[in-house]
Protein backbone atom coordinates (compact mmCIF):
# COMPACT_ATOMS: atom_id res chain seq x y z
CA UNK A 1 0.00 0.00 0.00
CA UNK A 2 1.45 3.41 -0.99
CA UNK A 3 2.28 5.80 1.82
CA UNK A 4 0.10 8.60 0.39
CA UNK A 5 -3.02 6.45 0.31
CA UNK A 6 -5.05 6.83 3.49
CA UNK A 7 -6.43 3.50 4.69
CA UNK A 8 -10.13 3.26 5.45
CA UNK A 9 -10.87 4.13 9.06
CA UNK A 10 -12.89 1.57 11.03
CA UNK A 11 -14.13 2.43 14.51
CA UNK A 12 -15.45 -0.41 16.67
CA UNK A 13 -17.52 0.52 19.70
CA UNK A 14 -17.12 -2.16 22.35
CA UNK A 15 -14.47 -4.74 23.21
CA UNK A 16 -16.83 -7.61 23.97
CA UNK A 17 -17.20 -10.71 21.85
CA UNK A 18 -18.63 -8.90 18.81
CA UNK A 19 -16.11 -6.07 18.88
CA UNK A 20 -13.12 -8.30 19.58
CA UNK A 21 -13.93 -10.79 16.83
CA UNK A 22 -14.58 -7.96 14.39
CA UNK A 23 -11.17 -6.46 15.14
CA UNK A 24 -9.48 -9.84 14.78
CA UNK A 25 -11.17 -10.49 11.44
CA UNK A 26 -9.78 -7.21 10.08
CA UNK A 27 -6.19 -8.28 10.61
CA UNK A 28 -4.10 -7.96 7.44
CA UNK A 29 -6.82 -5.79 5.89
CA UNK A 30 -5.80 -2.32 4.58
CA UNK A 31 -7.79 -0.48 7.23
CA UNK A 32 -6.94 1.47 10.39
CA UNK A 33 -9.01 0.08 13.25
CA UNK A 34 -9.76 1.79 16.57
CA UNK A 35 -11.50 -0.22 19.30
CA UNK A 36 -13.20 2.01 21.87
CA UNK A 37 -14.30 0.64 25.23
CA UNK A 38 -14.76 2.11 28.69
CA UNK A 39 -13.01 -0.97 30.10
CA UNK A 40 -9.42 -1.87 29.29
CA UNK A 41 -10.16 -5.59 29.21
CA UNK A 42 -12.13 -8.15 27.25
CA UNK A 43 -14.47 -9.98 29.61
CA UNK A 44 -15.55 -13.60 29.18
CA UNK A 45 -19.08 -12.96 30.41
CA UNK A 46 -20.35 -16.58 30.37
CA UNK A 47 -18.05 -17.33 33.33
CA UNK A 48 -18.72 -14.12 35.25
CA UNK A 49 -20.81 -16.02 37.80
CA UNK A 50 -17.80 -18.24 38.58
CA UNK A 51 -15.80 -15.15 39.48
CA UNK A 52 -18.70 -13.98 41.65
CA UNK A 53 -18.83 -17.28 43.53
CA UNK A 54 -15.07 -17.68 44.05
CA UNK A 55 -14.17 -20.40 41.55
CA UNK A 56 -12.21 -18.25 39.11
CA UNK A 57 -10.23 -15.06 39.59
CA UNK A 58 -10.95 -11.91 37.64
CA UNK A 59 -7.68 -12.41 35.77
CA UNK A 60 -8.87 -15.78 34.46
CA UNK A 61 -11.96 -14.35 32.78
CA UNK A 62 -10.66 -10.91 31.77
CA UNK A 63 -7.62 -10.08 29.62
CA UNK A 64 -6.36 -6.63 28.60
CA UNK A 65 -7.61 -5.72 25.15
CA UNK A 66 -4.17 -4.44 24.22
CA UNK A 67 -2.70 -7.86 25.07
CA UNK A 68 -5.32 -9.77 23.10
CA UNK A 69 -4.82 -7.52 20.05
CA UNK A 70 -1.09 -6.88 20.37
CA UNK A 71 -0.24 -8.74 17.15
CA UNK A 72 -2.82 -6.85 15.12
CA UNK A 73 -0.63 -4.01 13.88
CA UNK A 74 -3.53 -2.13 12.28
CA UNK A 75 -5.57 -2.04 15.50
CA UNK A 76 -5.42 0.62 18.23
CA UNK A 77 -7.29 0.56 21.53
CA UNK A 78 -8.78 3.61 23.22
CA UNK A 79 -10.03 3.60 26.81
CA UNK A 80 -12.99 5.95 26.66
CA UNK A 81 -16.77 6.11 26.91
CA UNK A 82 -18.69 6.96 23.77
CA UNK A 83 -20.96 9.95 24.33
CA UNK A 84 -22.36 10.52 20.84
CA UNK A 85 -22.11 9.62 17.16
CA UNK A 86 -22.26 12.36 14.54
CA UNK A 87 -23.85 10.35 11.77
CA UNK A 88 -23.72 13.11 9.17
CA UNK A 89 -20.09 14.01 9.87
CA UNK A 90 -19.13 10.38 10.50
CA UNK A 91 -17.40 11.15 13.78
CA UNK A 92 -17.56 9.31 17.12
CA UNK A 93 -17.31 11.48 20.22
CA UNK A 94 -15.82 9.86 23.33
CA UNK A 95 -14.78 10.97 26.81
CA UNK A 96 -11.46 9.70 28.14
CA UNK A 97 -10.69 8.87 31.81
CA UNK A 98 -8.51 12.00 32.10
CA UNK A 99 -11.59 14.14 31.40
CA UNK A 100 -10.52 14.96 27.87
CA UNK A 101 -12.50 14.15 24.74
CA UNK A 102 -11.62 12.34 21.54
CA UNK A 103 -13.15 12.75 18.10
CA UNK A 104 -12.77 9.66 15.94
CA UNK A 105 -13.63 10.04 12.25
CA UNK A 106 -14.72 6.84 10.54
CA UNK A 107 -15.44 5.41 7.14
CA UNK A 108 -16.99 2.31 8.67
CA UNK A 109 -18.55 2.02 12.12
CA UNK A 110 -19.24 -1.22 14.00
CA UNK A 111 -21.50 -0.71 17.00
CA UNK A 112 -21.03 -3.56 19.46
CA UNK A 113 -21.55 -1.90 22.83
CA UNK A 114 -23.63 -4.73 24.33
CA UNK A 115 -26.55 -4.44 26.72
CA UNK A 116 -27.11 -3.75 30.40
CA UNK A 117 -29.38 -5.12 33.12
CA UNK A 118 -33.07 -4.30 32.85
CA UNK A 119 -35.31 -3.84 35.87
CA UNK A 120 -38.43 -3.43 33.74
CA UNK A 121 -39.10 0.14 34.78
CA UNK A 122 -38.08 -0.31 38.42
CA UNK A 123 -34.51 0.98 38.40
CA UNK A 124 -34.82 1.62 42.14
CA UNK A 125 -34.46 -2.15 42.63
CA UNK A 126 -30.83 -1.94 41.51
CA UNK A 127 -29.74 -0.55 44.87
CA UNK A 128 -30.81 -3.72 46.67
CA UNK A 129 -30.67 -6.30 43.86
CA UNK A 130 -27.54 -5.91 41.72
CA UNK A 131 -27.26 -7.45 38.30
CA UNK A 132 -24.17 -9.10 36.88
CA UNK A 133 -22.88 -7.68 33.62
CA UNK A 134 -19.42 -6.34 34.51
CA UNK A 135 -16.37 -7.40 36.49
CA UNK A 136 -17.23 -4.84 39.16
CA UNK A 137 -20.70 -6.43 39.44
CA UNK A 138 -19.18 -9.88 39.97
CA UNK A 139 -16.79 -8.67 42.68
CA UNK A 140 -19.64 -6.83 44.41
CA UNK A 141 -21.76 -10.00 44.38
CA UNK A 142 -18.84 -12.04 45.74
CA UNK A 143 -18.57 -9.54 48.58
CA UNK A 144 -22.29 -9.76 49.33
CA UNK A 145 -22.38 -13.57 49.26
CA UNK A 146 -19.47 -14.32 51.55
CA UNK A 147 -20.17 -11.37 53.83
CA UNK A 148 -23.70 -12.69 54.35
CA UNK A 149 -22.34 -15.87 55.96
CA UNK A 150 -19.98 -13.84 58.14
CA UNK A 151 -22.82 -11.56 59.25
CA UNK A 152 -25.08 -14.54 59.99
CA UNK A 153 -22.39 -16.12 62.17
CA UNK A 154 -22.11 -12.89 64.15
CA UNK A 155 -25.87 -12.32 64.47
CA UNK A 156 -27.55 -13.10 67.80
CA UNK A 157 -31.19 -12.84 66.74
CA UNK A 158 -32.45 -16.12 65.17
CA UNK A 159 -34.81 -14.35 62.77
CA UNK A 160 -32.06 -12.04 61.54
CA UNK A 161 -29.74 -15.01 61.14
CA UNK A 162 -32.33 -16.81 59.00
CA UNK A 163 -32.79 -13.70 56.87
CA UNK A 164 -29.06 -13.35 56.32
CA UNK A 165 -28.86 -17.00 55.27
CA UNK A 166 -31.58 -16.53 52.64
CA UNK A 167 -30.47 -15.75 49.08
CA UNK A 168 -33.07 -14.71 46.49
CA UNK A 169 -32.42 -14.66 42.75
CA UNK A 170 -34.79 -13.11 40.23
CA UNK A 171 -34.75 -14.73 36.79
CA UNK A 172 -34.28 -18.41 35.91
CA UNK A 173 -32.29 -18.07 32.73
CA UNK A 174 -28.74 -19.50 32.53
CA UNK A 175 -27.22 -16.86 34.83
CA UNK A 176 -29.87 -17.25 37.51
CA UNK A 177 -29.76 -21.04 37.43
CA UNK A 178 -25.96 -21.15 37.48
CA UNK A 179 -25.73 -18.68 40.36
CA UNK A 180 -28.38 -20.51 42.37
CA UNK A 181 -26.57 -23.82 41.99
CA UNK A 182 -23.23 -22.29 42.96
CA UNK A 183 -24.59 -20.62 46.09
CA UNK A 184 -25.95 -23.96 47.28
CA UNK A 185 -22.56 -25.54 46.60
CA UNK A 186 -20.84 -22.83 48.63
CA UNK A 187 -23.18 -23.47 51.54
CA UNK A 188 -23.09 -27.27 51.45
CA UNK A 189 -19.51 -28.01 50.32
CA UNK A 190 -17.16 -25.03 50.41
CA UNK A 191 -17.79 -23.55 53.87
CA UNK A 192 -19.89 -26.19 55.60
CA UNK A 193 -17.34 -26.78 58.40
CA UNK A 194 -15.93 -23.29 58.75
CA UNK A 195 -18.51 -21.67 61.04
CA UNK A 196 -19.15 -22.67 64.63
CA UNK A 197 -22.46 -20.90 65.24
CA UNK A 198 -24.38 -21.49 62.02
CA UNK A 199 -25.28 -24.51 59.94
CA UNK A 200 -24.55 -23.29 56.42
CA UNK A 201 -26.41 -26.27 54.99
CA UNK A 202 -29.60 -24.55 56.17
CA UNK A 203 -28.99 -21.59 53.85
CA UNK A 204 -32.02 -21.05 51.61
CA UNK A 205 -31.64 -20.27 47.93
CA UNK A 206 -34.84 -18.99 46.31
CA UNK A 207 -35.14 -18.74 42.53
CA UNK A 208 -38.03 -16.64 41.16
CA UNK A 209 -39.16 -16.81 37.53
CA UNK A 210 -42.06 -15.00 35.91
CA UNK A 211 -42.48 -17.72 33.27
CA UNK A 212 -43.55 -21.30 33.69
CA UNK A 213 -40.15 -22.97 33.41
CA UNK A 214 -36.47 -22.57 34.19
CA UNK A 215 -34.04 -22.38 31.27
CA UNK A 216 -37.00 -21.98 28.92
CA UNK A 217 -34.74 -21.52 25.89
CA UNK A 218 -33.41 -25.07 26.33
CA UNK A 219 -36.78 -26.65 25.61
CA UNK A 220 -39.28 -28.48 27.86
CA UNK A 221 -37.26 -31.67 28.33
CA UNK A 222 -34.05 -30.05 29.56
CA UNK A 223 -36.03 -27.45 31.47
CA UNK A 224 -37.71 -30.16 33.52
CA UNK A 225 -34.39 -31.91 34.14
CA UNK A 226 -32.78 -28.65 35.26
CA UNK A 227 -35.68 -27.95 37.63
CA UNK A 228 -35.38 -31.41 39.16
CA UNK A 229 -31.64 -30.97 39.62
CA UNK A 230 -32.11 -27.59 41.28
CA UNK A 231 -34.69 -28.98 43.68
CA UNK A 232 -32.48 -31.99 44.42
CA UNK A 233 -29.59 -29.78 45.53
CA UNK A 234 -31.89 -27.63 47.66
CA UNK A 235 -32.85 -24.65 45.50
CA UNK A 236 -36.46 -23.53 46.00
CA UNK A 237 -37.92 -22.74 42.58
CA UNK A 238 -40.89 -20.35 42.34
CA UNK A 239 -42.40 -20.25 38.82
CA UNK A 240 -45.06 -17.86 37.54
CA UNK A 241 -43.94 -15.33 40.12
CA UNK A 242 -43.56 -11.60 39.49
CA UNK A 243 -41.43 -9.40 41.73
CA UNK A 244 -43.28 -6.27 42.83
CA UNK A 245 -40.93 -4.75 45.38
CA UNK A 246 -37.34 -5.09 46.58
CA UNK A 247 -35.85 -3.47 49.67
CA UNK A 248 -32.95 -3.95 52.07
CA UNK A 249 -34.80 -6.72 53.96
CA UNK A 250 -36.01 -8.84 51.04
CA UNK A 251 -38.64 -8.81 48.32
CA UNK A 252 -42.37 -8.98 47.72
CA UNK A 253 -43.83 -11.06 44.88
CA UNK A 254 -47.15 -11.94 43.33
CA UNK A 255 -47.48 -15.66 42.63
CA UNK A 256 -49.35 -17.43 39.83
CA UNK A 257 -52.56 -17.42 41.88
CA UNK A 258 -52.40 -13.64 42.17
CA UNK A 259 -51.63 -13.65 45.85
CA UNK A 260 -48.97 -11.36 47.33
CA UNK A 261 -46.13 -12.98 49.28
CA UNK A 262 -43.24 -11.58 51.23
CA UNK A 263 -39.79 -13.22 51.48
CA UNK A 264 -37.18 -11.91 53.89
CA UNK A 265 -33.70 -12.24 52.39
CA UNK A 266 -30.28 -10.90 53.20
CA UNK A 267 -29.11 -11.03 49.59
CA UNK A 268 -31.18 -10.39 46.47
CA UNK A 269 -29.62 -10.76 43.02
CA UNK A 270 -31.22 -9.73 39.73
CA UNK A 271 -30.63 -11.92 36.67
CA UNK A 272 -33.81 -11.17 34.69
CA UNK A 273 -33.90 -9.14 31.52
CA UNK A 274 -31.58 -6.89 29.53
CA UNK A 275 -31.90 -3.57 27.74
CA UNK A 276 -29.78 -1.62 25.33
CA UNK A 277 -27.65 1.25 26.71
CA UNK A 278 -28.54 4.93 26.06
CA UNK A 279 -26.13 4.96 23.11
CA UNK A 280 -28.56 2.77 21.18
CA UNK A 281 -31.36 5.31 21.59
CA UNK A 282 -29.11 8.19 20.54
CA UNK A 283 -27.94 6.28 17.48
CA UNK A 284 -31.49 5.26 16.57
CA UNK A 285 -32.66 8.88 16.70
CA UNK A 286 -29.74 10.04 14.60
CA UNK A 287 -30.27 7.41 11.92
CA UNK A 288 -34.02 6.92 12.07
CA UNK A 289 -33.55 3.26 12.97
CA UNK A 290 -36.29 1.33 14.73
CA UNK A 291 -35.77 -0.29 18.13
CA UNK A 292 -37.30 -3.37 19.71
CA UNK A 293 -38.89 -3.54 23.16
CA UNK A 294 -35.48 -3.87 24.83
CA UNK A 295 -34.13 -0.83 22.97
CA UNK A 296 -31.91 -2.85 20.64
CA UNK A 297 -31.48 -1.52 17.11
CA UNK A 298 -33.36 -3.36 14.38
CA UNK A 299 -30.90 -3.97 11.57
CA UNK A 300 -31.02 -5.04 7.93
CA UNK A 301 -30.12 -8.65 6.98
CA UNK A 302 -26.52 -7.51 6.38
CA UNK A 303 -26.43 -5.94 9.89
CA UNK A 304 -26.41 -2.38 8.54
CA UNK A 305 -28.81 0.35 9.62
CA UNK A 306 -31.32 1.18 6.89
CA UNK A 307 -30.05 4.15 4.89
CA UNK A 308 -26.61 3.97 6.51
CA UNK A 309 -24.55 1.21 4.89
CA UNK A 310 -21.43 2.51 6.65
CA UNK A 311 -22.87 1.59 10.09
CA UNK A 312 -23.20 -2.00 11.24
CA UNK A 313 -24.59 -3.19 14.57
CA UNK A 314 -23.33 -6.49 15.98
CA UNK A 315 -23.72 -8.52 19.14
CA UNK A 316 -26.31 -8.03 21.83
CA UNK A 317 -27.24 -4.50 20.72
CA UNK A 318 -28.60 -5.69 17.36
CA UNK A 319 -32.12 -7.00 16.87
CA UNK A 320 -32.50 -9.42 13.95
CA UNK A 321 -35.09 -12.15 13.59
CA UNK A 322 -35.30 -12.96 17.30
CA UNK A 323 -31.68 -14.07 17.63
CA UNK A 324 -30.77 -14.80 21.27
CA UNK A 325 -28.25 -12.75 23.22
CA UNK A 326 -25.54 -15.41 23.22
CA UNK A 327 -21.78 -15.08 23.02
CA UNK A 328 -21.77 -17.18 19.86
CA UNK A 329 -24.21 -14.81 18.14
CA UNK A 330 -21.94 -11.91 19.08
CA UNK A 331 -18.83 -13.66 17.76
CA UNK A 332 -20.40 -14.63 14.44
CA UNK A 333 -22.01 -11.23 13.87
CA UNK A 334 -18.73 -9.45 14.65
CA UNK A 335 -16.86 -11.60 12.14
CA UNK A 336 -19.59 -11.08 9.55
CA UNK A 337 -19.50 -7.29 9.96
CA UNK A 338 -15.71 -7.29 9.55
CA UNK A 339 -15.82 -9.46 6.43
CA UNK A 340 -18.38 -7.16 4.84
CA UNK A 341 -16.07 -4.21 5.51
CA UNK A 342 -13.12 -6.11 4.09
CA UNK A 343 -15.01 -6.91 0.89
CA UNK A 344 -16.01 -3.28 0.45
CA UNK A 345 -12.47 -2.05 1.01
CA UNK A 346 -11.14 -4.60 -1.48
CA UNK A 347 -13.68 -3.46 -4.05
CA UNK A 348 -15.74 -6.63 -4.32
CA UNK A 349 -19.02 -5.82 -6.03
CA UNK A 350 -20.97 -9.03 -5.39
CA UNK A 351 -24.10 -8.29 -3.29
CA UNK A 352 -23.51 -9.40 0.30
CA UNK A 353 -25.16 -12.51 1.57
CA UNK A 354 -27.40 -11.90 4.57
CA UNK A 355 -26.11 -12.79 8.01
CA UNK A 356 -26.94 -16.36 8.97
CA UNK A 357 -26.42 -17.50 12.52
CA UNK A 358 -25.07 -21.00 12.88
CA UNK A 359 -26.51 -22.38 16.10
CA UNK A 360 -23.75 -24.24 17.93
CA UNK A 361 -26.00 -24.99 20.87
CA UNK A 362 -26.33 -23.79 24.46
CA UNK A 363 -24.97 -25.06 27.74
CA UNK A 364 -25.62 -24.26 31.39
CA UNK A 365 -23.68 -25.51 34.44
CA UNK A 366 -26.03 -26.18 37.35
CA UNK A 367 -23.82 -27.74 40.01
CA UNK A 368 -20.92 -30.15 40.52
CA UNK A 369 -21.02 -32.68 37.69
CA UNK A 370 -24.42 -31.48 36.52
CA UNK A 371 -25.14 -29.43 33.41
CA UNK A 372 -27.53 -29.27 30.47
CA UNK A 373 -26.50 -28.99 26.82
CA UNK A 374 -28.68 -28.40 23.78
CA UNK A 375 -27.64 -28.44 20.15
CA UNK A 376 -30.30 -29.12 17.55
CA UNK A 377 -31.81 -32.54 18.25
CA UNK A 378 -29.09 -33.34 20.79
CA UNK A 379 -30.20 -32.88 24.41
CA UNK A 380 -27.85 -33.86 27.21
CA UNK A 381 -27.84 -33.55 30.97
CA UNK A 382 -25.84 -34.87 33.91
CA UNK A 383 -22.10 -35.67 34.00
CA UNK A 384 -21.77 -36.11 30.22
CA UNK A 385 -23.27 -32.66 29.66
CA UNK A 386 -20.91 -31.24 32.28
CA UNK A 387 -17.91 -32.57 30.32
CA UNK A 388 -19.26 -31.01 27.13
CA UNK A 389 -19.78 -27.73 28.97
CA UNK A 390 -16.17 -27.97 30.21
CA UNK A 391 -14.67 -28.42 26.75
CA UNK A 392 -16.80 -25.64 25.25
CA UNK A 393 -15.62 -23.08 27.76
CA UNK A 394 -12.01 -24.18 27.61
CA UNK A 395 -12.09 -23.68 23.84
CA UNK A 396 -13.41 -20.13 24.02
CA UNK A 397 -11.33 -18.79 26.91
CA UNK A 398 -8.65 -16.34 25.79
CA UNK A 399 -5.04 -17.36 26.37
CA UNK A 400 -3.27 -20.59 27.30
CA UNK A 401 -2.68 -19.52 30.91
CA UNK A 402 -6.35 -18.68 31.39
CA UNK A 403 -7.37 -22.08 30.02
CA UNK A 404 -4.89 -23.97 32.18
CA UNK A 405 -5.75 -21.95 35.29
CA UNK A 406 -9.48 -22.44 34.76
CA UNK A 407 -9.10 -26.21 34.31
CA UNK A 408 -7.05 -26.50 37.50
CA UNK A 409 -9.59 -24.41 39.43
CA UNK A 410 -12.48 -26.53 38.14
CA UNK A 411 -10.70 -29.74 39.10
CA UNK A 412 -10.04 -28.46 42.62
CA UNK A 413 -13.66 -27.40 43.09
CA UNK A 414 -14.95 -30.67 41.64
CA UNK A 415 -12.71 -32.81 43.85
CA UNK A 416 -12.82 -30.94 47.14
CA UNK A 417 -15.31 -28.09 46.94
CA UNK A 418 -12.58 -25.59 47.88
CA UNK A 419 -12.65 -22.17 46.24
CA UNK A 420 -9.48 -20.08 46.21
CA UNK A 421 -11.02 -16.79 45.11
CA UNK A 422 -12.99 -15.86 48.21
CA UNK A 423 -11.27 -12.64 49.19
CA UNK A 424 -13.47 -9.57 49.59
CA UNK A 425 -13.02 -6.14 51.09
CA UNK A 426 -14.95 -4.82 54.05
CA UNK A 427 -16.31 -1.86 52.06
CA UNK A 428 -20.05 -1.88 52.38
CA UNK A 429 -21.68 -2.19 48.96
CA UNK A 430 -25.35 -1.90 49.80
CA UNK A 431 -27.55 -4.12 51.97
CA UNK A 432 -26.41 -7.60 52.87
Amino acid sequence: MDDHVRPSRVVILGGGFAGLFAARALRNTPVAVTVVDRCAHHLFQPLLYQCATGILSEGQIARPLRTVLRRHKNVQCLLAEVTDVDVEGRVVHAERPDGGTSELPYDHLVVAAGVRQSYFGHDEFARYAPGMKTLDDALDIRRRLYRAFEAADAATDPDERRRLLTFALVGAGPTGVELAGQIREIATRTIEREFALIDTDQARVLLFEGGESVLAAFGPKLSRRAARTLERIGVEVHLGTLVEHVDEHGLSVRDKDGGPRRFDAGTVLWTAGVQAPPLATRLAKATGAAQDRAGRIIVEPDLTIAGHPEIRVAGDMMSLGGLPGLAEVAMQSGIYAALRIRHEVEGRTRPPRPFRYRDLGSAAYISRGRAVVRRGPLHMSGPAAWLVWLFIHIAFLNGFRNRLGAVLSWLVVFASGARRERAFTSRRAGPA
